[in-house]
């Protein structure tokens, strides 16, 4: 019950702050639409190509092609399971004098590349086709001459569409980002705001437990994460033209628990701030190393040694899981690691924060 009215007044106290919630609600969004027009552009990466019925030639063609990779496979299904697996960005199938290709897609540049290295095999080697028959034409003079047909490529796509971008890639991870960022920051200082002026301490003068006081911060600011997830993901689907595969509930819920995540690291960090600049100097620390390992950045192109760090990071987890369900349409058996992950984060950090509200109450 007194839970319950804290977090009433918790909410109360943030509906009149009006620059507050235009923080929360507005400025990502504003962010996402910025972030949108600076990575609406592909970049060169290695790509991992899985070929069926192709000629010899053109598959070598391709495999020496720069970043490109070509591994050959026997049946069309067992190309399109390692498609589905991660192991290969597309698969180039070769039928009816036509190849059906078909990218994963959830890394654009990926696509592009893909798309880029077999235009210029078949290039290349229908340019070869047409000097061997002119040599044959050259050595055998009155035989009819034999027409070169140029194969077409279909496209298909297990994401987006051909105008997918790099920043269809991060929009999953930096949904989790201005989650994690604003409640962090806006949380934390309420509470310190609170120990500052003197509420806290009348608050735990009362018979109020700390655990009452904790879990209905947690209540409050839950109410908000979900507002402000629903924001977020509307307007990254409708306004932004992001596709999610997956259930966009199961993105709710993982922004939800990473919420909360966040709201713990706010209220701990508060702790050991005696001012909003202080409180701001955390940021460095426990928010920007949060977006470098949060997938963004492509984890395998790290450093063994620094990659580690990765795993003690809410973040991280909350970014695969995301990732997942837009792009792959992964299900509740495939985020629940991360879930139990992110509890297991919630759950040390909500018993360091009654434990750190100890100090405060004076016996």
């Amino acid at each position: 019950m007194r839970t319950l009215m804290i977090a009433q007044r918790v909410i109360k106290e943030l509906l009149r702050d009006k620059r507050t919630l235009a923080l929360m609600f507005l400025a990502p969004i504003l962010i996402l639409f910025l972030m949108k027009l600076v990575f609406s552009v592909n970049s060169q990466t290695d790509v991992n190509i899985a070929t069926v019925n192709v000629n010899t030639s053109l598959t070598d063609r391709l495999d020496k092609a720069s970043h490109v990779s070509v591994i050959k496979y026997q049946e069309n299904k067992d190309a399109k399971r390692a498609l589905t697996n991660k192991k290969v960005d597309a698969v180039v199938n070769y039928r009816d004098n036509n190849f059906y290709v078909t990218y994963s897609n959830v890394d654009a540049s990926k696509t592009t590349a893909t798309k880029l290295a077999l235009n210029n095999a078949l290039l290349v080697n229908s340019n070869q086709q047409m000097k061997q028959q002119l040599q044959k034409l050259q050595s055998a003079l009155g035989m009819p001459k034999r027409a070169v047909t140029k194969a077409k490529i279909y496209n298909n796509y297990v994401y987006g569409n051909s105008k997918t971008n790099f920043f269809d890639k991060i929009v999953p991870i930096l949904m989790g980002f201005f989650v994690f960022f604003f409640v962090f920051l806006i949380s934390g200082m309420a509470l310190l705001n609170e120990r500052t002026s003197g509420t806290l301490s009348r608050l735990l003068a009362t018979p109020v437990k700390r655990s009452e006081i904790v879990f209905g911060y947690m209540l409050s600011y839950g109410v908000i994460a979900i507002l402000q997830t629903l924001v977020i993901v509307l307007f990254t689907v409708w306004a932004l033209n992001v596709e999610v595969v997956g259930n966009i509930f199961y993105v709710i819920l993982i922004n939800f628990v990473l919420a909360l995540v966040a709201l713990a690291f706010g209220i701990l960090m508060s702790t050991f701030a005696k001012s909003e600049f202080q409180m701001m100097q955390f940021i460095p620390l426990v928010v920007i190393p949060q977006i470098f390992f949060s997938g963004i950045i492509p984890l395998d192109t790290m450093a063994q040694g620094v990659r580690v760090i990765s795993y003690i990071l809410p973040l991280k987890y909350a970014g695969d899981a995301l990732t997942g369900i837009v792009m792959s349409g992964d299900g509740f058996a495939q985020i629940l690691t991360p879930i139990i992950v992110l509890l297991g984060f919630l759950v040390v950090l909500t018993v360091l924060n009654i434990l750190g509200l100890k100090k405060y109450r004076k016996v």
